[in-house]
């Protein structure tokens, strides 16, 4: 399906891939295949936009970015657009930002793609070293934060609705599920 809309036959170099410019959909790069979706729902983008309002505010404080739905180079090949990064200060005009520049990445769970999210990404991530992984449940707004310990991510805390995730790393912010969701 993905070689007849892109009109390509065979595996995606980084450099094809990123040959295709700024896409109507999201399209990430992993290992030679295009992962493509379609745009966020509202309540996707809602929830991003609550959630990145408050983390802009804490990034700021401390010299960080926030950004939104960029291209992430994982690994030479491996370029996801995760929904909200935290970086160090970086070239704006760059296409990709690398991950040690990456000090947080966050996706929100989409129910079609939940397993890329949950597994995939989460893999990716912490193999590229990213430190910190925030999961944000759609439905809810049930906030699961991750850790990088190895090579891996380890459950740092779930907050659900009614409690109050206060990080402290790498920007210091106060999230409640209740302020993101409808």
């Amino acid at each position: 399906m993905t070689a007849a809309v892109f009109d390509h036959d065979g595996p995606w170099t980084e450099e094809e891939y990123l040959a295709l410019g700024e896409t109507q959909q999201r399209v990430e790069l992993f290992d030679g295949s295009l992962h493509v979706t379609p745009a966020p729902t509202p309540r996707h983008q809602r929830i991003s936009r609550k959630l990145g309002n408050i983390l802009e505010a804490a990034t700021e404080i401390v010299g960080l970015e926030l950004l939104e739905a960029v291209n992430v180079r994982l690994r030479p090949g491996r370029i996801p657009i995760p929904d909200l990064v935290v970086t160090r200060p970086i070239d704006l005009d760059e296409l990709t930002i690398e991950a040690d520049d990456v000090r947080l990445v966050c996706e929100i769970i989409s129910p079609s793609n939940a397993s890329t999210d949950k597994v995939l990404k989460m893999h990716y991530y912490a193999a590229a070293g990213i430190e910190w992984y925030l999961l944000v449940e759609q439905e809810n707004g049930t906030l699961h934060l991750y850790r990088r310990q190895g090579g891996h991510y380890v459950e740092h805390s779930v907050t659900k609705a009614g409690d109050v995730l206060v990080l402290t790393e790498p920007v210091r912010a106060t999230i409640r599920p209740e302020d993101l969701v409808p």
